[in-house]
């Protein structure tokens, strides 16, 4: 992964609508099936971790950790987000690659 254009393209969905961010948002976007890509921070707390794993698996989202909870908040300019989705199939494809 290149980290910089990783973040880079993740602010560039920010502003193009193409996220969700917050715990409840996530999940409700995964059980609905409109979640490509999941970006669970890696320092997310456990309970977290395991509602959004769990549901990530069982939907079939692609789930990623790579990313801390600063640098995942800084790419997205919104402070304290643990977890984001990408609601757009081809924009998530496009971070997959990166």
């Amino acid at each position: 992964m290149n980290k910089p254009k990783f973040l880079s393209t993740l602010g560039l969905a920010e502003r193009a609508k193409l996220l969700l961010s917050g715990e409840e948002s996530v999940l409700l976007a995964i059980r609905s099936q409109k979640a490509f890509l999941v970006l669970l921070a890696s320092d997310a707390g456990p309970s977290t971790e395991k509602r959004i794993t769990d549901k990530s698996a069982f939907y079939g989202a692609v789930l990623s950790r790579a990313l801390t909870g600063e640098e995942l908040s800084h790419a997205i300019g919104k402070p304290g987000r643990r977890v984001v989705c990408v609601t757009d199939k081809k924009m998530a494809e496009l971070l997959i690659r990166t």
